[in-house]
């Protein structure tokens, strides 16, 4: 691949831990077309689906990763297994409640969004 490095082997986890992937890229990659590939391999049966780029966050060892960012970049080899399949985790920012919500403001909130730590 670009100048002899290996591709870079990932794996996306979503909220409810099902997997897209395991897929080979090169670390040329940016995070943006990683997100590109997540919204065109979304599952169309999950209650939340992402609209749009700026709605999916990617994590990788505990940092958000940057859109302008390769995933050479944005890789942590700390306790990286080589060869092995790196996981990142997949965030949705839930949708935007409408301003004609912000008045009932007294009624309980809903907690719609859900991590699963493994």
């Amino acid at each position: 691949m670009a100048g002899g490095k290996e591709p870079i082997e990932v794996k996306f986890r979503l909220f409810d831990g099902t997997d897209i992937g395991p897929n080979k890229y090169d670390p040329a990659t940016t995070v943006t077309a990683l997100k590109e590939f997540v919204l065109s391999r979304w599952p169309q049966d999950k209650d939340i689906v992402p609209k749009t780029l700026n709605d999916v966050k990617l994590i990788n060892a505990g940092r958000i990763l940057e859109n302008n960012k390769t995933l050479g970049e944005s890789r942590v080899l700390v306790g990286e297994v080589p060869g092995g399949v790196i996981t990142m985790h997949v965030v949705v920012r839930p949708p935007q409640s409408d301003k004609s919500e912000k008045h009932l403001s007294n009624s309980p909130k809903q907690n719609r969004c859900g991590c699963t730590i493994l």
